[in-house]
């Protein structure tokens, strides 16, 4: 149990959680950089010259309108007369402001779970091992005989522990697509207010 109590204190939780956190905060501050580009690149232009402040970009319309004749007579008889109409038809040209046809990107990042399994199994080993040796020797000479025998044992044992470490770290990231801020809505409405329509 000493070995897997190691094991645990020597984790980097810090690592664990708190590298999911630092990249879910990394990409927050990239979500928000990418809708201050998108709303640099695609809602402005560049002025006529490089000290010239950039122009807000504009979509033109052209269509054709039926507006009230102002000199149209109702009286029958002149129903013939070339131009005396109920209405006319003219030429609308209106101008919209790019960034008000578009949906701009809001990523928020709603909701974050951090899933983190450390799985240590302990085993302990023990090696036991066993030499034995013998030899003898027999000499035969007149009137002497010598007789040598050694044997000699040898036992080892090895007691040990071994822990298998399996890590899983699972990261759930839930993201939507949040409300304008409020200083960037009232700049919408304002150009949504300066939509004009000019007659040609």
């Amino acid at each position: 149990m000493s070995n897997l109590v190691a094991e645990l204190n020597s984790l980097d939780f810090s690592v664990y959680i708190g590298g999911p956190l630092q990249a879910a905060v990394q990409a927050q501050n990239a979500a928000s950089m990418a809708q201050v580009n998108f709303i640099q690149s695609v809602g402005f232009e560049d002025g006529a010259s490089a000290t010239d402040p950039k122009k807000l970009r504009y979509v033109d319309f052209n269509y054709k309108k039926s507006v009230p004749n102002p000199n149209y007579d109702p009286d029958p008889t002149k129903a013939t007369v070339p131009g005396n109409t109920k209405f006319d038809d003219k030429e609308v040209e209106i101008r919209v402001p790019f960034l008000t046809m578009l949906s701009i990107p809001s990523i928020r990042i709603e909701e974050m779970t951090i899933d983190f399994n450390a799985k240590l199994t302990s085993t302990e080993t023990k090696s036991v091992s066993s030499e034995f040796a013998a030899s003898a020797e027999l000499g035969i000479n007149y009137k002497i005989v010598n007789f040598k025998a050694s044997a000699s044992y040898k036992r080892t044992s090895v007691t040990g522990s071994n822990v298998e470490k399996t890590y899983n770290l699972g990261v759930h990231v839930r993201a939507v697509n949040d409300e304008l801020p409020a200083g960037l809505d009232r700049i919408l409405t304002m150009l949504e207010d300066s939509i004009a329509s000019v007659n040609a």
